[in-house]
């Protein structure tokens, strides 16, 4: 029998298996699939507009081809593949430590066992956005003003992970979001200028926060320890950023552990909308 009659009917056995197993298709069978795309869907959220989105999907396309190569008896490749699939799980820890800490925070957080949180989880084929209760012209009219006039500035904005860990009985605030709060806050000679702000729905919840420090050595030179505090959070938490220069009055966003310029207030605006919502 030659080579062409084998992967024939192995083919031909795959497709008879499957369609047994299609057939036993049970009740089950259904919750699992259900699961999987519910943890694909968050391993999505948790890795888009990251680097480790074609880190991702380039580990999909080696297990697809090593999937082939196995289905079409090509043994050698089939073994080097299977050998690097073998030891990819220790890998992926390493390659994605980060979003799986953003993604176990998210299971152990406060506000993901807080009801109204858990229902808008699950409703993720819903494609109608909840607004964002943060009042973002205020926001960004408030930062255009302190970008003007160079002052330096760093505002988080909590999502879904919890920012309990950065808070304590001297930093503690319930203040309502106003330009005026905002920029005396900031101000240089104000006494709770020194540190971030943390935002929550649209009260400042906490002033002179100290917030972890990356170590990333591929920061840009011209950032100082604000911007190195900013991707810090960011890169531990679902949190949104806002930094502003006190030399150059430059407002960067930073998101998952990317900077990003602002190139607009309306370009801001309809970021941080979106970003917000999801």
């Amino acid at each position: 029998m030659d080579r062409a009659s084998i992967v024939f009917i192995n083919l031909q056995k795959a497709i008879f298996l499957n369609i047994q197993d299609f057939i036993d298709f049970s009740f089950i069978d259904v919750v699992d699939i259900l699961l999987v795309a519910l943890l694909l869907f968050y391993l999505y959220k948790l890795v888009r507009g990251t680097v480790a989105i074609n880190i991702f999907i380039g580990i999909v396309i080696i297990y697809l081809i090593w999937k082939l190569t196995d289905l079409l008896n090509m043994d050698v490749l089939s073994n080097l593949l299977g050998k690097f699939i073998s030891v990819g799980f220790f890998a992926l820890i390493v390659v994605f430590q980060q979003e799986i800490r953003k993604f176990l925070l998210l299971l152990g957080s406060t506000n993901f066992t807080n009801r109204r949180n858990v229902v808008r989880y699950f409703k993720f084929l819903n494609q109608t956005k909840e607004a964002s209760k943060i009042n973002l012209n205020i926001l960004i009219d408030s930062c255009m003003e302190m970008s003007k006039s160079k002052t330096g500035a760093i505002i988080v904005l909590q999502k879904s992970n919890s920012l309990d860990f950065t808070l304590n009985e001297n930093n503690r605030a319930q203040i309502k979001l106003t330009p005026q709060v905002l920029e005396s806050i900031f101000f240089k000679n104000s006494p709770l200028h020194d540190g971030a702000i943390l935002i929550e729905n649209n009260s400042i919840v906490a002033t002179r926060v100290v917030l972890p420090v990356s170590v990333s050595t591929h920061i840009p030179s011209s950032y100082g320890l604000r911007h190195r505090a900013a991707l810090g959070i960011t890169e531990k938490t679902d949190a949104l950023v806002l930094v502003i220069s006190e030399q150059t009055g430059k407002i960067v966003y930073v998101k998952n552990g990317v900077f990003f310029n602002i190139e607009s207030p309306e370009s801001l605006k309809e970021t941080l909308a979106q970003d917000l919502s999801e």
